[in-house]
């Protein structure tokens, strides 16, 4: 359908639980996506954030008392709305609002069953985040009420867009009390399918027979689906973030997304040049340093270096798979260099390991085991090391880091956001020093992790089961790492295939040449810079647009309605 390109949003407010609150992949998606929509609508896209912060400020996060602030007083005094403006501190400083919502605690069960009788939202058996996540939501609807009326937006084209379940309720308010607004909004992944895959079940191979009703009395998720799905059915556009959640969504949630918008990158604060390659020369010096004093012996130093990250789930992140295929590289006799990897996945922990702390602040060479008698594995303390999934698959498959073996696992359970105690540098500071990544996920709508591997200029291995594998394929991804990525096929059933392939990979990197790898970083960059924001902000203005048509014809039969 031809869309009149007058609509076009005047004003956009976008909401999530974590704007200004880094807790996953979400933040990046939006705080990499802020400088691309600044530079089309500026200071007239609003980010909305929780304010959650009671210890100490957030660190992302530019209080701007002069921003707004009559607004602000009138929200307080009329609705007791306590809202901060300010500036995201990200690449094109949008305009941001974090609001309490506290308040709304004791009005949780009116709220509750206003949603029922509006919308057949079941909250009876919720749990968990539900609580304070739809009390944001709610308070969310009421801010950008709030503005709407004080600013007299009526004659504007106005979007509000809300992101995953924990913002439904936001969604459902504003379409309710402020119809004449057009309401967005994205599924960064299903809760069903994603429940479903960490249950392993198999997803893919059923996905047609599954009722998202059913499952979710099943996996006692009946609350966040219910409000999920309700979000989807009464937006005007809805979108999510891939063609494989799509399919998910039409199963689960009763609606096909009008729009795919998947997720570019920000790539401007990525060193260049020199920068870069001393970037890489640090981040290689303190990994190989790190993992030669958990080891407790020296480390050959051209050692390949490979890396997982990502969220601690143990299936859908690929991670029991990633360890499988180092059991079977540890097993080719014709392995000739050493590989060391790095799981980098925060887990249950107590803090940094003291007595490796003790070694590399002395900066003393390399203790035997015996003489620093802690894990070879890990880097900082596991509360219940016993039960954790990753320790417990090592030592089953017999893995003990010895100097014998040329695969040597390094377990980083902790958030590397700089002041971890042992690395003190962040994620991306580590990830530029590695040679090669490996993602082989099960549940990954988009896959952030593999995305910013080839920004970074380290090729990837990830699989076509995550959204940017699922792209890449699209964009002609040959076989083997010679455009900067292997995208290997996977399914509900081929986990020991896949892990063999990746082993295979992997040896093959290792007999590359300087020049080779070279080449594959060269290409690995090449790729990314087509999956960045400047290529893929197109989508959201598609999604802009639809929502404004769709809004447009939703007022204009309820017109027709009331007239008759």
């Amino acid at each position: 359908m031809e869309i009149d390109s007058r609509y076009t949003p005047a004003y956009i407010f976008e909401s999530s639980w974590e704007v200004c609150n880094k807790v996953g992949g979400i933040y990046t998606v939006l705080s990499t996506r802020a400088r691309s929509l600044q530079k089309i609508y500026k200071d007239r896209i609003f980010f909305i954030g929780p304010d959650i912060w009671k210890a100490a400020e957030s660190p992302w996060f530019e209080e701007d008392r002069s921003l707004y602030a009559s607004w602000c007083d009138y929200a307080y005094q009329s609705q007791h709305l306590e809202i901060r403006a300010g500036r995201w501190d990200v690449p094109g400083k949008p305009i941001v609002f974090l609001v309490k919502f506290d308040q709304f605690l004791d009005r949780q069960n009116d709220i509750f069953a206003r949603m029922w009788a509006d919308y057949d939202v079941d909250s009876l058996l919720a749990y968990g985040d539900y609580f304070e996540s739809t009390l944001f939501a709610y308070a969310t609807g009421l801010l950008i009420e709030s503005f709407y009326r004080f600013h007299h937006l009526e004659s504007d084209n106005v979007i509000a867009h809300f992101n995953e379940w924990m913002l439904g309720a936001g969604a459902l308010y504003i379409k309710k009390y402020v119809p004449k607004i057009a309401t967005l909004f994205t599924t960064h992944a299903t809760s069903i399918g994603r429940s479903i895959a960490g249950n392993n079940m198999p997803l893919y191979d059923h996905l047609k027979e599954y009722n998202g009703d059913q499952m979710a009395r099943q996996l006692n998720m009946v609350a966040k689906h219910s409000i999920e799905k309700a979000a989807a059915r009464n937006v005007d556009c809805f979108t999510t973030v891939s063609e494989i959640t799509a399919h998910e969504c039409s199963q689960f949630l009763k609606r096909q997304p009008e729009v795919v918008t998947p997720n570019g990158f920000e790539k401007g604060f990525i060193p260049k040049g020199n920068a870069y390659k001393q970037g890489h020369k640090k981040a290689r010096k303190i990994l190989l340093d790190v993992a030669e004093k958990t080891v407790g012996y020296a480390l050959n130093r051209d050692a390949v270096l490979i890396g997982i990250s990502g969220r601690y789930e143990y299936k859908n992140k690929g991670i029991d798979v990633f360890i499988e295929a180092m059991h079977h590289l540890r097993t080719m006799p014709e392995l000739t260099k050493d590989v060391i990897a790095f799981i980098m996945v925060p887990g249950w922990i107590s803090g940094p390991r003291k007595d490796l702390q003790a070694l590399l602040s002395e900066n003393a060479p390399a203790a035997t085991k015996e003489g620093h008698g802690g894990s070879p594995f890990l880097t900082h303390d596991l509360v219940d090391p016993q039960h954790d999934m990753v320790m417990k698959q090592l030592q089953h498959l017999g893995f003990n880091n010895s100097k014998e073996n040329s695969v040597k696992i390094i377990f980083v359970p902790s958030y590397l956001n700089g002041d971890d105690g042992i690395f003190n540098l962040p994620y991306y500071d580590l990830l530029i020093g590695l040679d090669l990544s490996v993602f082989p996920s099960y549940y990954e709508p988009w896959g952030y992790t593999p995305h910013e591997s080839v920004a970074f200029a380290i090729p990837t291995i990830t699989t076509s089961l995550s959204g940017f594998g699922s792209w890449a394929k699209k964009e002609g991804e040959h076989k083997g790492l010679e455009d900067g990525v292997e995208v290997i096929y996977r399914n509900d059933h081929n986990q020991a295939a896949v892990a063999e392939e990746i082993a295979s990979v992997i040896h093959d990197f290792t007999l590359m040449s300087v020049e080779q790898v070279k080449l594959l970083k060269e290409a690995a960059a090449s790729l990314s810079d087509r999956a960045d924001w400047s290529h893929f902000i197109v989508f959201y203005q598609e999604a802009y647009r639809k929502a404004l048509h769709n809004s447009f014809i939703r007022l204009s039969k309820q017109h027709k309605l009331n007239a008759d």
